[in-house]
C-alpha cells in the first residue's frame, strides 16, 4: 500500500521514496510503484498530477488496488532512492478548481437547496451538474456572490480523518462512498464534505470564482460551467481579446457590439435573399433559353444540356423550372466534375414517362446511384465515359419510350 504524502501536505513539491515495483501494463506502458508518493492519482473528479521521477517525465498516475502507478515516458533504472518533483502549476490549479467547486456547490445548496450530483475538472473549464431543471440569472448571480464572499473571508479549509460512527457529528453535504479511512474537507460553518482530493489551506487561495454559463442536460439536470483562480484571469484575457477583435472588425465600441452584430446579421440575411432571388431569375432566363433550343420528337420537346462543375441544387431547380413552364417536354441535364458525372431528368406533368426509371436504367453505365420521383430524378457516378456519351445514352433511352 503506497503512503500518500499529498494527504499530509498538498503543498509538497519534492519528495524522496524507495522502489517497490517496476513493470509494464497491458498496453505496454512503463510504470513504477514507490513506497510513498506526493503524486495525486486520478480520482474524485480531479485529474492526476504530472512531474518527474529522477528527471524522467511522469505523464499519468493511477491508483490500482491500493498501489499508485507512476507512468513514465521511459523505463526507470533501479536506484536506492527516487526523487519526485510535482508540476506545481498544474497541482495548484487543480487545488484551486477543486476547492472552488466545494465552495460553489455548498453555496447552491445553502442558498437554494440545489444539490450537486457530479463534478468535472477539465483542462480549461470546470462544471458541476445540479439536480434541478432550471436556473435563473438572479440565482446564479446570488450564488456567485456568496461563493466569492467566502473566498474573500479567507476561511480555513481543514482536512480531518473520521470513523463511520463519527460522521453523525457533521452536517455532510452528501453521503460518503467509503466506510473506512474517511477523509473530510471542512470549511467551518459552511461546508462539510467527504473528499480525497487536494485543496489549499484557506479559501482565499482559490482567489475567485466565475460562473461562465449553464445549460440544460438530460434527466432534468442543469450543468454549470465555471472557472477559479488563475483561470478567471485567463478567461478574462481570452474574452477581452475576442471582444476587441470584434470591436475592430465591426468598427463599434464594446457597448454597441450586440446591436452592431444584429445589424450585420440582418443585412446579411437581406443580401442572401437578394442573391437567391437573382439566382432564380438567372435560372428562369436560362430555362427559357434552353427551351428555345429544345428538339422536337413525336410531338414532345426534349431539352438536352451539358454542364461543368455546376452545383446539383441549381441543376435541380433548372430542371423543375423548365418542366413547369411548358407542356409535353422532357429535360435531360448532365454535369461533369473532376472525377464524377451527375444527371438530372425531369418532365412536365402531361408526359407519361417515369423519370425515376429512366435514371436508374442509365446509372449502371457510370456505376452510379440515385433516384427520385416519377416527375424528377437525379443521380451520379464515376466518370467512366465522356459526358456527351452519357447524354446520348439518356436521349436514346427516352426516344424509345
Amino acid at each position: 500500500m503506497t503512503e500518500k504524502l499529498y494527504y499530509q501536505d498538498p503543498y509538497m513539491r519534492i519528495f524522496t521514496a524507495s522502489l517497490e515495483k517496476s513493470d509494464r501494463d497491458e498496453q505496454g506502458r512503463f510504470y513504477i510503484i514507490l513506497d510513498k508518493t506526493a503524486f495525486y492519482p486520478t480520482g474524485g473528479g480531479q485529474p492526476h498530477d504530472t512531474g518527474t521521477l529522477n528527471g524522467v517525465h511522469v505523464y499519468d498516475v493511477e491508483e490500482i488496488a491500493g498501489e499508485i502507478r507512476h507512468y513514465t515516458e521511459a523505463p526507470m533504472e533501479v536506484h536506492s532512492e527516487y526523487t519526485g518533483e510535482i508540476d506545481w502549476d498544474r497541482r495548484f490549479d487543480h487545488m484551486q478548481q477543486h476547492a472552488g467547486q466545494h465552495i460553489l456547490s455548498a453555496a447552491f445548496e445553502e442558498e437554494y437547496g440545489y444539490k450537486t450530483v457530479s463534478f468535472h475538472l477539465g483542462a480549461e473549464i470546470c462544471s458541476i451538474d445540479l439536480d434541478i431543471d432550471r436556473l435563473s440569472d438572479e440565482e446564479m448571480s446570488r450564488v456567485e456572490k456568496i461563493a466569492n464572499n467566502i473566498i474573500m473571508e479567507n476561511r480555513i479549509m481543514e482536512t480531518r480523518w473520521v470513523s463511520e460512527e463519527e460522521l453523525s457529528d457533521y452536517s455532510l453535504r452528501k453521503e460518503v462512498s467509503v466506510s473506512e479511512a474517511i477523509r473530510l474537507v471542512i470549511i467551518p460553518d459552511f461546508d462539510y464534505n467527504g473528499c480525497g482530493g487536494t485543496h489549499p489551506d484557506t479559501t482565499g487561495q482559490v482567489s475567485s470564482i466565475k460562473i461562465l454559463h449553464w445549460e440544460k442536460q438530460k434527466k432534468n439536470k442543469i450543468r454549470v460551467y465555471f472557472v477559479c483562480g488563475s483561470r478567471v484571469l485567463h478567461q478574462l484575457s481570452e474574452k477581452h481579446k475576442v471582444i476587441q477583435d470584434l470591436a475592430d472588425t465591426l468598427n463599434a465600441p464594446q457597448a454597441d457590439l450586440h446591436e452592431r452584430a444584429t445589424q450585420v446579421l440582418s443585412t446579411n440575411k437581406e443580401l442572401e435573399k437578394k442573391v437567391t432571388d437573382l439566382k432564380m431569375e438567372l435560372i428562369d432566363y436560362e430555362a427559357d433559353t434552353l427551351m428555345e433550343q429544345a428538339e422536337i420528337l413525336s410531338n414532345r420537346k426534349i431539352v438536352k444540356a451539358n454542364f461543368s462543375n455546376r452545383p446539383m441544387p441549381e441543376l435541380q431547380q433548372l430542371a423543375k423550372r423548365i418542366a413547369v413552364k411548358t407542356d409535353q417536354i422532357l429535360v435531360l441535364l448532365v454535369n461533369e466534375n473532376e472525377d464524377k458525372l451527375q444527371l438530372v431528368c425531369s418532365r412536365s406533368q402531361d408526359v407519361d414517362v417515369h423519370m425515376n426509371d429512366v435514371v436508374k436504367d442509365v446509372l449502371p453505365v457510370i456505376n452510379g446511384k440515385g433516384g427520385g420521383t416519377d416527375s424528377i430524378a437525379q443521380g451520379g457516378g464515376d466518370r467512366t465515359i465522356p459526358a456527351e456519351e452519357l447524354m446520348e445514352k439518356l436521349a436514346n433511352h427516352v426516344r424509345t419510350i
